[in-house]
């Protein structure tokens, strides 16, 4: 059984749509298109996200409000430049224990599919920051 199903149709050249079961996405040249690292480490933030907000959850760990930046380059050398190193960035506001929430972001990377997947290719780095509202 298929873990998950999207269709893209491409029009002409790289502009498309993406269809998932949930809805739908410009891909490439298309306006507001996204371009596949921008759908790459929308995955990353997705899955590492939800992975976060379960651990945190069960933990009974609150905030405000939060985001989740990433970032990479790739390799300069190579035939096929695949990632070197990626970056993520989670912020959040009025955390209720710190260092707790830290824990969670850490296992959050831990148990992120999408995250190891990665990892397999390239260095990816954690930066949790709090902030007051």
């Amino acid at each position: 059984m298929a873990l998950d199903n999207i269709e893209i149709k491409w029009e002409k050249g790289f502009s498309g749509t993406m269809t998932s079961p949930n809805g739908s996405i410009a891909i490439g040249e298309k306006e507001n298109g996204m371009d596949p690292y921008h759908l790459l480490f929308g995955a990353l933030a997705s899955c590492f996200y939800a992975t976060f907000l379960s651990i945190a959850e069960k933990k009974r760990l609150a905030f405000a409000s939060s985001k989740v930046e990433v970032s990479g380059y790739k390799q300069d050398t190579g035939e096929v430049r695949t990632l070197q190193e990626v970056f993520i960035k989670l912020t959040l506001v009025d955390p209720s224990d710190e260092a707790q929430l830290e824990k969670a972001a850490l296992l959050g990377t831990k148990f992120c599919s999408v995250h190891e997947t990665i990892s397999k290719v390239a260095k990816i780095n954690l930066e949790v920051v709090f902030q007051s509202e």
